[in-house]
């Protein structure tokens, strides 16, 4: 009984030594997800809103509608990005 009690000791350790690596591989993920999900619906809600077809402005070779989306990309991500890291405090 003693030595399962040592391993189990010695087992948890381990695993909350590697709880804080997994965790923040878990939270960079969840925030790069959130991220993509999010500047994805942003653009197709600016997209609903335009009188103009965002991705066919795109391919013409519009600047203007290709700075505003990324301004919504930076925007969002920059956002998001402070609320998942003020969220790990």
């Amino acid at each position: 009984a003693n030595d399962s009690t040592v391993n189990h000791h010695h087992q948890g350790k381990a695993m909350s030594m590697m709880n804080p690596l997994f965790l923040n591989f878990v939270y960079a993920a969840m925030g790069g997800f959130m991220a993509l999900a999010f500047s994805y619906l942003a653009v197709k809600l600016f997209s609903h809103f335009m009188e103009f077809s965002v991705s066919a402005e795109l391919g013409k070779g519009n600047i203007a509608v290709g700075l505003a989306v990324m301004g919504i990309f930076i925007g969002v991500g920059v956002s998001l990005g402070l609320v998942i890291g003020m969220g790990l405090n």
